[in-house]
């Protein structure tokens, strides 16, 4: 019984030092008005102290990237606090490299504003801008995948690289109380500045998959920021290999159509990894594409096709299918889209098969 009681008491005085930190971080601290230096004096930004960072920046229109809407779960919104930066917290440490973490590189959504700073933010991040559409075309791709095509107004257009992505933005609906934001890959080509596209899949309990897949309909208004990401096209290699599974497809669309459209002289063979034949989409137009292109190869793959599937393809895990198909890395570049498990996996069989890390480019979700 003692025992009991003795744990008792140290559950309600350690609820009770809480409640005073909590109380303490918004009641008695009162850190004021606070400067923000950007990239060595290009900007100068007024903040409330005890907001973060991700939170004031995006009051001022900069939007940093945070596919996991503050929540410290993506790793997404780093940025470089350049002097005398607090020590990294519990929630950033498993997003920050060691190296990271020595030069000051923090996650704008866990760092406060306590007094006035300096940042180094990637100027990419300083060029993104918000942009009010509307969804001008909702298509079916499969049971569980949709592509939303989300018009600009009139006179308007975004410029943008094959394999960036656009953070979107949700409304509150149901029991979802306050807008948040998700990373998708745009699936359109540069070209088409009048629209992007996205591939969603419906995630189980997913915030912003949900809203898009039940509750959005054709003409309604959606905001959304960009362009963001570091995934696209590299110069020195001759021979691409594509491989994604999933709406992982989308960046690698947009990086086919484009090197089509641009007449690059690159030979592409583009992997597709699914389960079964319900999984597979867009077969036609990559088979169309494949016809059309003697440079451009396409290789679907299922790894457990229905027994009415009648499937003749490739078969097998995704990784399997490209060691059966590439033998060397010489001249050549890969670009990798989908699950962590299914990168790490590519990773592995392409560096056996002869590519080093500055052939591969990836982009997990």
């Amino acid at each position: 019984m003692s025992i009991l009681i003795s744990v008792a008491a140290v559950s309600l005085l350690t609820v009770f030092l809480t409640i005073l930190i909590i109380l303490g971080e918004t009641v008695l601290a009162n850190y004021g008005v606070c400067t923000i230096d950007i990239n060595h004096g290009r900007k100068r930004l007024a903040a409330v102290g005890g907001t973060t960072l991700l939170s004031a920046l995006a009051d001022h229109e900069i939007f940093v990237p945070s596919a996991c809407g503050g929540k410290s779960t993506c790793g997404l919104c780093k940025i470089q606090v350049a002097d005398n930066a607090r020590p990294v917290l519990p929630t950033e440490a498993p997003y920050l490299t060691n190296a990271e973490a020595e030069t000051g590189v923090r996650l704008a959504c866990q760092y406060k504003i306590k007094s006035d700073l300096s940042v180094v933010i990637p100027e990419q991040f300083l060029a993104t801008r918000r942009y009010h559409g509307r969804i001008e075309r909702i298509t079916d791709l499969t049971y569980d995948i949709k592509e939303f095509r989300l018009a600009l107004p009139p006179g308007e257009s975004l410029e943008f690289k094959a394999g960036q992505y656009i953070q979107v933005e949700t409304k509150p609906y149901g029991n979802v109380k306050e807008s948040v934001f998700r990373a998708y890959s745009i699936a359109s080509q540069p070209a088409e500045q009048r629209y992007v596209d996205i591939i969603v899949r419906l995630v189980p309990n997913g915030i912003c998959t949900t809203y898009l897949h039940k509750y959005v309909t054709v003409g309604d208004e959606i905001s959304f920021t960009g362009p963001y990401g570091d995934f696209y096209l590299r110069d020195g290699a001759d021979q691409l290999i594509f491989i994604a599974g999933g709406s992982g497809l989308a960046p690698i669309k947009s990086l086919i159509f484009d090197i089509l459209a641009q007449q690059l002289d690159k030979n592409m063979i583009f992997f597709f990894g699914a389960v079964s034949k319900r999984d597979l989409y867009y077969v036609e137009l990559f088979n169309d594409l494949a016809e059309k292109h003697e440079n451009f190869t396409y290789i679907p793959a299922l790894s457990k096709p229905e027994p009415d599937d009648d499937w003749d393809g490739e078969l097998g895990l995704i990784t399997e299918v490209v060691a059966r198909h590439i033998h060397d890395g010489e001249n050549k570049h890969a670009y990798l889209c989908g699950s962590p498990g299914m990168i790490n996996a590519c990773i592995e069989i392409l560096s056996q098969i002869g590519f080093s890390s500055d052939q591969i480019f990836y982009d997990k979700f």
